[in-house]
């Protein structure tokens, strides 16, 4: 684990008896074995959540999503309206050339009128 041998263990453990005294030990023992349990369970967890989230984007699109455009959006169908706009709402009509001038007067006679 962290090159502490059997010899080394031992050394700790009458260090730590001496130090806290037989009556502590025990409940120290107890105070460190639940925060590293409570540890090991977190970085699972968070593990976990971290593998969900990488292995989320790999998700191939199956047969179901025929209807989709790039985006991963569903594309209209040709009888539905596009989104945001009400239902028999007549369509824009498209920009026409001139119709700037269109807006500063009546029109004119291009033979010169």
């Amino acid at each position: 684990m962290f090159g502490i041998g059997f010899p080394e263990l031992i050394v700790i453990l009458v260090v730590a008896l001496l130090v806290f005294g037989p009556a502590k030990l025990p409940e120290l023992a107890r105070s460190l074995g639940r925060g590293l349990a409570e540890f090991r369970r977190a970085s699972s967890d968070l593990r976990q959540s971290l593998n969900e989230a990488v292995e989320e984007p790999r998700i191939q699109p199956s047969d179901e999503s025929a209807g989709t455009s790039a985006g991963g959006t569903p594309e209209p169908k040709a009888d539905q309206p596009p989104a945001g706009e009400e239902p028999g709402a007549k369509p824009p009509e498209p920009a026409r050339e001139g119709a700037a001038d269109a807006a500063s007067g009546p029109p004119r006679d291009p033979a010169g009128g």
